[in-house]
């Protein structure tokens, strides 16, 4: 009976449910592939690189102390609320494409988030300590949850405590990605305004920046729907190993 518990939280049913998420994340790293290599082709009537954009950006928001650095790998663009710094790969802060130029403008969208204390972006920042903890913490509870479940090793209540741990911090990681949507998309919004407002890219231009950046938008949508489906796995699975020990 132990031996075919741990053989159905390996292998259960209700591992259907992350089929929806992973078709959804590959579909979204597709189009994020596609529009970027399209983008990446098409120049930017104003000449600018990536990081001259969000230089002028930041400067037009009273931000000309914050520093801009390039930073390796293949879209690893961010911005570091704790250092106070634009980090663009080098693709975007060489390059002079509209796909450059709507990344890097995106990022510099994030440190106007954090000058206008924007709420979720608080929130998100307030959230990272917590997030490290529950990201490791979760998987080490709900795997030492299903072994005494599976085993009946300790009295039910104990594995089902532990289990209930495991999926509290897991609910905390969705959470955090639920967080994170109204932050990227907001940071996008801004991005295209000021490139518009600040002339640096043309109004004929922006359905090109406005591709890129809701294909990447699209990534975030993947990993809430990917997280939530997890939560939801791991609950159905512990409900039903639960009901089993009580047999």
């Amino acid at each position: 009976m132990e031996a075919m518990l741990a053989f159905y939280y390996m292998f259960s049913p209700w591992d259907l449910l992350m089929i929806p998420g992973m078709l959804l994340g590959f579909y979204a790293q597709m189009k994020v592939s596609g529009a970027y290599s399209r983008y990446s082709q098409v120049r930017a009537r104003s000449g600018l690189t990536g990081e001259q954009a969000a230089r002028r950006i930041l400067d037009a928001a009273g931000l000309s102390q914050m520093p801009i650095y390039e930073t390796p790998g293949h879209l690893t663009d961010h911005y570091d609320p704790l250092k106070k710094a634009l980090f663009l790969s080098g693709e975007n802060f060489h390059g002079e494409s509209l796909a450059a130029l709507g990344i890097a403008a995106h990022e510099a969208g994030h440190a106007l988030q954090h000058k206008a204390a924007y709420g979720p972006l608080n929130l998100r920042m307030a959230m990272v300590p917590v997030v490290n903890i529950a990201s490791m913490g979760s998987w080490i509870a709900l795997g030492i949850g299903m072994v005494l479940m599976a085993t009946s090793a300790v009295a039910p209540q104990t594995a089902t405590t532990v289990m209930g741990v495991g999926i509290g911090l897991f609910a905390i990681l969705t959470f955090f990605q639920l967080v994170t949507m109204p932050v990227e998309i907001d940071a996008s919004s801004r991005a295209k305004q000021q490139l518009v407002s600040l002339g640096l890219v043309g109004r004929d231009e922006l359905p090109g920046v406005s591709t890129v950046l809701s294909a990447a938008a699209l990534t975030y949508v993947a990993a809430l729907t990917s997280s939530v489906l997890q939560l939801l796995r791991i609950i159905m699975i512990a409900r039903q190993l639960g009901s089993r020990n009580e047999r």
